[in-house]
């Protein structure tokens, strides 16, 4: 884990609410897949902690939605050129061992972009099964990093593209014909949830990254802290952000 200054190389709107960030580091940074960055906005004390979706070298790219000031700031503030303070690779990622061979990838919302760097790491030696979701058609983005792996299917809430219904209920009516080794995800708490219960009983190791607010990311200020099934606690941003599924209270 380093701090650097990065400097901005693009900074655009890929869809709805969705923007792509790229920045070069000052030196090569090794990331693996669901690792993520604290990204320093100037004006706000506390950095954002966005998910790795691409790292190639000293190139970085994160993708984010525009939920607060803070967002907000970083997509309007920060252009070409401009230089940015991150600190990374934070958090534990996915792992998948040699003897994993078909890997299923369940995601949501922002929980595509993490999944989009596994299929990046992982597409050349495994079978990757990919089932995203997004709210519409408009929220639709990032197709061609995704189409790395076998298959992909396409999950919209309202049916407007792809398979009407969320990515659990694609991937589970896919689940006897693809028969993963593995499952990854990231996603809002109720599609992990919702995974959690379909899972159960299928004694199939299940991998999700969670999504929590964050101080520090070092976890030292445990405002990331989440509850365990075994009744203790935990900090996503260092025990994490990846946990089995049957460790975490969903």
């Amino acid at each position: 884990m380093c701090e650097l200054t990065a400097t901005v190389l693009e900074n655009k709107l890929i869809a709805e609410e969705i923007y792509s960030l790229t920045f070069a580091c000052e030196e090569a940074v090794k990331v693996r897949a669901g690792q993520f960055v604290m990204v320093g906005v100037d004006g706000f004390p506390l950095r954002r902690p966005i998910a790795v979706c691409k790292a190639e070298g000293e190139r970085i790219t994160v993708c984010y939605r525009l939920k607060g000031e803070g967002t907000r700031r970083l997509a309007s503030r920060y252009s070409r050129g401009e230089k940015i303070s991150v600190l990374l690779p934070l958090g534990n990622g996915y792992y998948v061992s040699e003897t994993e061979k078909r890997v299923a990838l369940v995601g949501g919302g922002v929980g595509v972009f993490p999944l989009i760097s596994a299929i990046r790491e992982y597409a050349d030696t495994k079978e990757i099964y990919a089932y995203m979701g997004f709210r519409n058609k408009a929220a639709l983005c990032m197709q061609y990093e995704m189409q790395r792996g076998k298959e992909l299917v396409i999950a919209t809430d309202d049916g407007s593209a792809g398979y009407h219904g969320t990515s659990v209920q694609a991937f589970m009516e896919n689940f006897e014909r693809v028969k993963p080794d593995v499952v990854l995800s990231c996603g809002p708490t109720p599609m992990l949830r919702a995974l959690k219960n379909a899972m159960t009983g299928r004694d199939i190791p299940t991998y999700v990254s969670l999504e929590e607010r964050m101080g520090c990311g070092l976890g030292a200020c445990l405002v990331c802290v989440c509850s365990l099934t075994n009744g203790q606690h935990a900090r996503v941003c260092k025990d994490g952000p990846v946990f089995e599924i049957g460790e975490v209270a969903l």
